[in-house]
């Protein structure tokens, strides 16, 4: 991911394997910082699948942080 601040606008979002070939469900629109609280929140097989879009990037969630 590009280099950003805490309060730069995103978009976290889950990422389905469904019987359709899956779907994005929006968890959260809002800063930076607030999207690493709550994807940190959620299960480990939910985070798995999670991931962070900027305006000109899209990255998954564990790859943000410490393993």
């Amino acid at each position: 991911m590009r280099t950003t601040h805490d309060s730069a606008s995103v978009r976290l979002y889950h990422l389905s394997d469904g019987p359709e070939g899956g779907a994005a469900q929006t968890l959260l629109y809002g800063a930076l910082a607030e999207a690493l609280a709550l994807a940190a929140q959620q299960p480990e097989g939910i985070q798995a699948d999670l991931f962070i879009a900027t305006d000109n990037d899209v990255v998954a969630y564990l790859d943000l942080v410490d393993p």
